[in-house]
Order: C-alpha cells, then sequence, then structure tokens
C-alpha cells in the first residue's frame, strides 16, 4: 500500500528542489469529495475507504484507526497541538481521537478508540474544531450541527441553507460567530450560541458551488472560492455590513502571471529564468478542452521565508499570502495586491504520480522552508505526499520582482551626479546665461542702461570707523514684533505628528463662488498655510489652511483650471488651463508673473508642476510632457508695462510611447530626483530618468482604465525617517481602486478597494506621516485607508455632491476635500 522512500521532481528543466514526492499510498478512496487535514506534525487521509491514517511527518510512520462502517468524508485536526486531536467524520457516526493516546494503546498492543460523538448525521462534507477545541462544528446536508467534541451533545443546530454545505469556519476574534458556504452558491454568518442566523449573503456565483472557505484574522476578512476558479474577499469589519472587497479570475490572473515571468525572463537573458511556468505555452491547442480551476483549499501561506534579512520590503511586513489548492496545482495569493506570486503546476514535475488532484491539504506552517501538501488522485486511488520548497518555488518564478538589493534598480532620491549629455545638467547651463531670444513668444531686449545715475549711491563707508562688533543682534524689538517673530518661526517649523487618528471630524464647509462650480484641484503649500483651488470658472483662489479667508484670486485663464502646484520657495503658484496656456503667479500679487500662450501648444495642458527644487517646470501635453527652464521677473518698465520679463525656454520634449495623451504625471521637487513618472491613455505607466535623458521602465496595464493620477511621497517627516518610502507611490482610476507600487521592484505592493463608479475619476492623497489614505468618490464621502489594509478605516460624509479632490495639510493634521458643486471641507482628528 505505501511506497518507501522519497521521490524528488525537477520537471525536466525545473528547479530541482521545489517539489518532492515524499511518501505515495494505494488507498481505495470514496467516491464524493473528501476533506483531507494536515497539521505541523501529522497528515490524516482515509484509506480503504473505512480506515483513518495518520502518518507522522517526522518518524515517516503511519496509524491506522478503525472506527467507522462507511467510508471517510471528511477530517480535521484540533486547533491547538496538545493534546493533538483529530475528527472523522463519515456517513454513520463522528469521531474524535486522541493521537496521544492511541500512539500509546498500539505501542501497549491494544486497539485504540475514539469518542463516538454523534451518529446518523448523514452525508458530512466538511467538520471543523472551534478555537478552544471544545466544539465540532460539522456540515452534513444543508444543515451545521454544533457538537461537544466530548461527549454526544447536540450544542446548537444551524439550519437555514437551501443545498449542502461545503465548509464552515470559527471566526476568532467574535465570540460565537461560525461562518458557512454552500452549494447553494451563498455564505451565512451565525451565532452558534444561541443558534441565529446573523447575516445571510446574497447569490454570489452564477452557476457554480462554493467549494472553500478561509478567514483571515489579520485584515478581518473572509475568503470563499468556486468550482469555476472564481475567489471573492468579503470585510468582516463591523460596520462594514459584509461587503464584498474584491473579486478574483484565478484563470485570468494564471495567464497574466505566466506572461510576466515569460516577459522578465526575456529581458534578463535566457537560462537565468528556469522557471517551468515560464517556458509553459499558455496557447490553448485547437480541440483541446479547458480545464476548470476548483478551488478545492485556501489555507494560509508562512511567505516570510522568501525575504533574506537583507532584503526589507517596506510594504511587505504586514502582507498576507495564501495557498490556493486547484485540481492542477497550487497558487499563492498575494491579499495586499489581489495578485499571483507562484505557481505550481503538477504535470510540469515529471517524477510526480498525480498530475490532477481530487482533493487537496496542506500545513499552514513551514518547516526548514518547506511546506507538507496532501493530495489524491481524481482517477486513480493513490494518495500523495509532496514537500514543498517554498522560498525555491516563489524566486525561480519571481525572482525580478522580489526586492536584492539590486545597485541599478530605480530610486527616486538622486544617486549620482549629472551626466555631461543630461538634459537637466544643459537646463541649468543655460539658465545660468542671459535669456535667449529662442523663447517662447517673448523676445529678448538689452536695456538702456543711463550714463548718469540720478539715485543717492550709498557710500562705500571708507571715511568711517571700523566696527568692533560684526553682526551684532537688534536687541532694540518691542513685544509685538519678537511675539510675530516666534508666531512666524513657530509656523516654520511645524512637523506633522507621526502618530495620532487620522482627520476624520468634520469642521466646517465653505462655498468658493456663489454659484455651484466644480472644483477641479486643490493643493496646499509646502508649509501647509495655504490652499490653492483651480475652478471650472477659470479661476484660481488661494485660501487660508483654516478656510476663514480668501488670501487671493488669480483671474486671466480662458478655460477650467486644471492643475495648480506651488514652488518650494511657497512664493510662486503654476496653474495650467484648457484654454492651452501656461500660467505662473506670485502669491503677493494678482497679475501672472509668466505667461505661455496657447500658440506654444497644440493641444491641452493637463498637468503642470515645478520641478528640481523649482530650477525647471514640467507640464504634459497630448501624448508627451515638457521639461521648461524659466526666469522669472515681475518687474515693470513704465514704458512697456505690457511687456513680461520673465521667460520661459524649452529644454526638451520627452514623448510617451504607444499612448495619445498623457492623463497623469508626477515628480518630486522638495529635494534633486531625475525620476518623472507619467501614466497614458493606454493603460500604461512609464518611468523617465531625466539625468539620461530616456524612458527607462514601462509597466504595462496599471488598471483596468485610464490612470486619473498618480500621487508620490513627496518630502514628508515620515518619509525622512524612512528613506524607501519615497520608491513608493499611488495610482488611482476611475472604477478600478487605488494601487500602492514600489519603483525599485515595479511591481503593485497593495490595492486599496475603490467606492467611484466607472464614469467619473476621483483624487487620491496621503497623509505625511505615511499611514492614511484619503480617496474621494462619487458617492458623496470621503474614505480613509489605513496604509496596511486594503478595505477603508472611516467614511465621512456631509458632502453634498461627489468628492473629486482631496489633500491631506503637510504640517498638521487636518484633511480638506472638494466637490463637484464648488463646496470645501475641513475634516480634523
Amino acid at each position: 500500500m505505501e511506497s518507501a522512500g522519497a521521490r524528488c521532481s525537477s520537471g525536466g528543466s525545473c528547479e530541482p528542489d521545489v517539489v518532492c514526492e515524499k511518501r505515495l499510498f494505494k488507498a481505495k478512496l470514496p467516491e464524493p469529495l473528501v476533506q483531507l487535514a494536515c497539521s505541523h506534525h501529522h497528515c490524516a487521509f482515509p484509506v480503504n475507504g473505512n480506515e483513518l491514517c495518520i502518518w507522522n511527518t517526522a518518524t515517516a510512520q503511519s496509524l491506522f484507526l478503525s472506527g467507522h462502517h462507511y467510508s471517510i468524508s471528511a477530517l480535521s485536526f484540533g486547533s491547538n497541538i496538545s493534546p493533538p486531536l483529530v475528527c472523522s467524520a463519515s456517513h454513520e457516526r463522528v469521531i474524535v481521537w486522541n493521537l496521544d493516546e492511541c500512539t500509546q494503546k498500539v505501542q501497549e498492543g491494544f486497539t485504540p478508540h475514539g469518542i463516538v460523538i454523534r451518529t446518523l448525521l448523514g452525508m458530512v462534507l466538511h467538520v471543523r474544531f472551534s478555537p478552544d477545541d471544545q466544539q465540532v462544528a460539522v456540515c452534513a446536508g444543508n444543515r451545521i450541527y454544533m457538537l461537544s467534541a466530548k461527549n454526544e451533545a447536540i450544542l446548537a443546530k444551524l439550519d437555514g441553507h437551501l443545498a449542502p454545505v461545503t465548509a464552515a469556519e470559527f471566526c476568532t476574534w467574535e465570540k460565537s460567530m461560525l461562518i458557512s458556504v454552500s452549494e447553494d452558491r451563498t455564505f451565512k454568518v451565525w451565532d452558534y450560541s444561541t443558534g441565529q442566523l446573523i447575516y445571510q449573503s446574497g447569490i454570489i456565483t452564477a452557476a457554480f458551488p462554493l467549494l472553500s472557505l478561509l478567514i483571515d484574522e489579520e485584515n478581518k476578512q473572509l475568503v470563499t472560492g468556486c468550482a469555476e476558479g472564481q475567489l471573492w474577499i468579503f470585510s468582516l469589519i463591523s460596520d462594514h455590513n459584509y461587503r464584498c472587497v474584491t473579486h478574483i479570475n484565478l484563470k485570468k490572473e494564471q495567464e497574466k502571471f505566466c506572461n510576466k515571468v515569460w516577459k522578465s525572463g526575456k529581458e534578463i537573458g535566457e537560462g537565468q529564468n528556469d522557471s517551468k511556468v515560464c517556458k509553459t505555452d499558455n496557447t490553448r491547442p485547437e480541440g483541446s478542452v479547458e480545464t476548470s480551476l476548483p478551488v478545492l483549499l485556501i489555507e494560509h501561506c508562512d511567505f516570510s521565508v522568501c525575504f533574506h534579512n537583507e532584503e526589507k520590503m517596506y510594504s511587505a511586513l504586514n502582507t498576507s499570502y495564501f495557498w490556493i489548492g486547484t485540481s492542477t496545482g497550487l497558487l499563492i495569493i498575494n491579499l495586499a495586491n489581489f495578485e499571483l506570486e507562484a505557481f505550481l503546476s503538477y504535470k510540469d514535475y515529471s517524477d510526480l504520480s498525480i498530475r490532477f488532484a481530487r482533493s487537496c491539504a496542506l500545513t499552514k506552517k513551514t518547516v526548514n522552508g518547506k511546506v507538507l501538501c496532501l493530495i489524491t488522485s481524481m482517477f486513480e486511488d493513490t494518495i500523495a505526499v509532496l514537500e514543498v520548497n517554498l522560498a525555491t518555488l516563489v524566486r525561480t518564478q519571481n525572482n525580478v520582482f522580489l526586492p536584492c538589493g539590486n545597485e541599478n534598480s530605480l530610486s527616486v532620491i538622486a544617486r549620482c551626479s549629472l551626466l555631461t549629455n543630461s538634459p537637466l545638467l544643459k537646463g541649468l547651463k543655460k539658465n545660468r546665461k542671459e535669456p535667449s531670444s529662442k523663447t517662447f513668444g517673448v523676445k529678448s531686449t538689452v536695456k538702456d542702461k543711463p550714463l548718469v545715475f540720478h539715485n543717492k549711491i550709498k557710500s562705500s563707508g571708507y571715511t568711517a570707523a571700523p566696527r568692533r562688533t560684526m553682526f551684532s543682534p537688534n536687541t532694540n524689538l518691542n513685544k509685538k514684533e519678537v511675539s510675530k517673530w516666534k508666531t512666524s518661526c513657530k509656523c516654520k517649523n511645524k512637523e506633522y505628528p507621526l502618530d495620532g487618528d487620522p482627520p476624520i471630524k468634520y469642521e466646517k464647509q465653505i462655498s468658493v463662488t456663489c454659484k455651484p462650480t466644480p472644483i477641479f484641484c486643490i493643493q496646499y503649500s509646502g508649509d501647509g498655510e495655504m490652499l490653492a483651488c483651480g475652478l471650472a470658472d477659470k479661476t484660481v483662489l488661494i485660501f487660508n489652511s483654516n478656510l476663514t479667508d480668501t488670501y487671493n484670486v488669480f483671474s486671466g485663464h480662458d478655460g477650467a483650471v486644471n492643475s495648480v502646484g506651488w514652488s518650494h520657495n511657497r512664493k510662486w503658484l503654476v496653474s495650467a488651463s484648457e484654454d492651452r496656456t501656461l500660467r505662473v503667479w506670485s502669491v503677493c500679487n494678482k497679475e501672472p508673473a509668466l505667461i505661455m500662450g496657447k500658440e506654444n501648444f497644440d493641444k491641452t495642458v493637463r498637468f503642470a508642476q515645478f520641478y528640481f527644487l523649482d530650477t525647471f517646470i514640467l507640464l504634459c501635453c497630448g501624448a508627451e510632457f515638457h521639461l521648461l527652464n524659466f526666469h522669472l521677473d515681475t518687474t515693470k518698465d513704465d514704458l512697456k508695462r505690457y511687456k513680461q520679463k520673465s521667460v520661459c525656454k524649452l529644454v526638451q520634449k520627452f514623448p510617451m510611447a504607444s499612448t495619445v495623451e498623457i492623463t497623469s504625471l508626477s515628480a518630486v521637487n522638495d529635494f534633486y530626483s531625475y525620476i518623472v513618472l507619467t501614466a497614458g491613455s493606454n493603460r500604461a505607466l512609464e518611468v523617465f530618468d531625466l539625468n539620461a535623458g530616456c524612458s527607462t521602465a514601462v509597466i504595462p496595464e496599471v488598471h483596468t482604465r485610464s490612470v486619473h493620477q498618480i500621487y508620490q511621497n513627496k518630502g514628508s517627516s515620515f518619509s525622512t525617517q524612512q528613506p524607501e518610502a519615497y520608491n513608493l507611490f499611488m495610482t488611482t482610476a476611475a472604477g478600478d481602486g487605488i494601487k500602492l507600487w514600489d519603483l525599485r521592484t515595479l511591481r503593485c505592493e497593495r490595492r486599496f478597494e475603490g467606492h467611484s463608479s466607472r464614469c467619473y475619476p476621483c483624487g487620491i492623497a496621503v497623509s505625511p506621516c505615511g499611514r492614511f489614505i484619503a480617496s474621494g468618490s462619487d458617492d458623496k464621502y470621503a474614505y480613509i485607508y489605513e496604509m496596511r489594509s486594503s478595505t477603508f478605516l472611516h467614511k465621512l460624509g456631509r458632502h453634498t455632491e461627489s468628492v473629486i479632490n482631496v489633500t491631506f495639510s503637510p504640517s498638521s493634521p487636518q484633511l480638506t476635500t472638494a466637490t463637484l458643486d464648488g463646496r470645501l471641507q475641513l475634516f480634523l482628528p
């Protein structure tokens, strides 16, 4: 019945240490789907129908237990290590076994016996111990029986499903809560202490039954899978009403993952990526039958073994991973970004005896980086114990995505000096010279200097006595001046608190205009003292931080204002408009210091910002973005007041590949950085290195729709303590949620559920402490997320229209939201 020895499976060109067949058992298996069981030290499975085999993983010894008269259909180990308990269920009885006692009985020469806790319940598809091992949930037919683990007492009957119950799990953080899934395609939440139904979902799938269930304690989420390879994740947070967080199509994710790994292997060179999945032909041969991916098992995955001590990943510290067991292989899903991390196909390993599995079980914890997998054959009476090397599996397929300390990886922080042919260096050299005549519509003129100075010239002081004290302070300040000086210094030195609650308390609401006018963009100044707003009525408004006063109003655009951006020194404001013009404003003056007319651009200027510590201006126009060098001069000539003295000239244009229009652009201005991020209408994101003057990376299909906004960490107190946080950025698209990306690996690290519909894009913002994310929505709410959770933390109301923009103050914990009807709302902690 049992094969001797273990066989390592290399699968041809595959890594030889990925999977190893430890044992192969020949045994007659029951017809229905069998629930297998794996614990840290044991594997449990039926043999010869009604006999239970307990295989010790440490000693490789088998313990056979008899007590059932009919075929065993469900098995489960206890939640605690001591004493080791296992529950077996068949058509006629449910038995709880104490493995220590059974082993001792066998050693003494006696026949071991278990405790029969119930008889004649019917076909049992699933059993599960409670967290304290005092109760057992038995899924028999359409009912769930809560049984005592010590005697034949029925504690509760949970009746409500319309088809056989396929799985049930206990919710550990909620007392007496049990969740079940059924072939009726619904899940139900029970209070098993009273037998009451707490919640009943609608029908989740169209035609396929739900087969498996997992409760993620860390994120308080429910994961369930069906017979057609579909996963659904629901939130179990108390005030979230069991809403669906996301839906995952395993077939599409598997195809996308294989394409990604194949492309990465092609880029790093042939022979370096020897993963079998990279070489698998994903095209289905003509006339072949596409196999389904029934989700037989969902289990926690100990993914920490895949990271060495020197490999630090900012967003992976609190990320959950889980195994998906299907009939064709094993998959690892990242619960942060809902993407596939690794894929093991049984048929790719020629030495494995089973190619298609009927049932599956896995151990939660790894031992020496390895996981035990127990599978039964779909067509033969065989059971195999597999040993999967988790770290090797992930690295052979995912090595280009994991952080590996590559010095050539991209970084927002500049790590080298400017190159001799760098566009940035050319722009700096031009800035040192006199303004050239090759400017955007501005002629350079040499001003006539008077031969005779009629103004008084201050004496050089040669005839005066030398000063004995250098730089003596002015001590004649009155009390008002001293208090004013202290207040100004205090404002300039304010830092955002790293700890504290998010700003969720409604403080006030104001209307920016007399009639409803959409607010297309908002941005705080670097010190958090002023808030700039770009409106659809062609004006730019500046408010103080607490929204009590309008600091300035700028008018002059002939179209809606698309973007506003502050300079690093907070003296200038740049705005771009639908009228195909760009304007730079002095905060203290209502007239623009610089105007670039529509003759300079053939398409609308979608976005503009200062760059490289106010040395350049970046703007996107059509399918390219421009790097501009500028010089601002607000002085006026009495004879030629209509002539502007400010000049601006083009340094270089950077086209984005294969796109019609750039939809978003982002770059850091608070320190020297060479990286510029762009997103296009082709749904791709492209990374440019302006030091090299070229595109360095492209991420295709960032979202299902065009990216609406790119948000970067641009100089917060949080980032100064953790420099790697600068390499994180976020993207959002209408109807496709929010994604967190790592520039070093060019991969999505976390995905946050979205609440805006597919028809209107809404803005996002990250608090300076790096802990919270704010998102607008067209359901008249703003949502606050915690960085390490994919579901929202708070829901902010009192809005009268769609929330299209949000922004955090860089100096104090406050959030400002902007709506489609021209209202600003302020929220405090």
